[in-house]
């Protein structure tokens, strides 16, 4: 069995005219995260490996979510190849994880993330939130062969503002 688990990067900053590779987390972003890694630390499995995207918005997302949950800074993997809003891409690299890891932790983008979802998942889901916490089980021994899985959670942060968090 494997089971990936995406979050897409917080809100992000648009004040300030930077390349988006660059942009940074808003205050918005920075609340819904520490919200979210709060909530959602029942929901990982025990152990995993950590990806993010290399973009300042998903590599801080990380940090938030390490600091928060106590997982070693040094342990987050950042991938060149993450930086990426194509599910093609996001798909192979998904595809090369390292058999050993039976759960990938990964923060990125949409519309990969959306597109992903849809793809792998027995639900089709219309959007994927800044700060979203989703969760695919795959009935497969290796990461080249998954294909449909298991919707098993979709958090969004505005579920925890209205205190409606419904896990499949």
């Amino acid at each position: 069995m494997k089971k990936i688990i995406l979050i897409r990067h917080g809100k992000s900053d648009w004040k300030n005219a930077t390349l988006d590779i660059d942009r940074p987390l808003s205050d918005r972003g920075i609340r819904d995260l520490f919200k979210m890694s709060d909530f959602i630390s029942k929901y990982l499995p025990k152990k995993f490996v950590v990806w993010s995207s290399i973009a300042k918005r998903a590599k801080d997302s990380a940090i938030i979510y390490a600091q928060n949950l106590s997982i070693p800074l040094e342990t987050i993997v950042y991938k060149n190849e993450l930086y990426t809003f194509d599910v093609d891409a996001l798909e192979n690299c998904v595809k090369a994880c390292d058999n050993k890891y039976s759960n990938l932790v990964l923060f990125g983008h949409n519309n990969a993330i959306l597109d992903f979802v849809n793809k792998f998942s027995e639900k089709q889901l219309k959007n994927v939130p800044t700060s979203a916490y989703i969760s695919i089980t795959f009935n497969d021994d290796q990461w080249q062969s998954i294909h449909k899985g298991t919707l098993d959670c979709a958090i969004f942060p505005k579920q925890l503002e209205n205190e409606r968090v419904k896990t499949e």
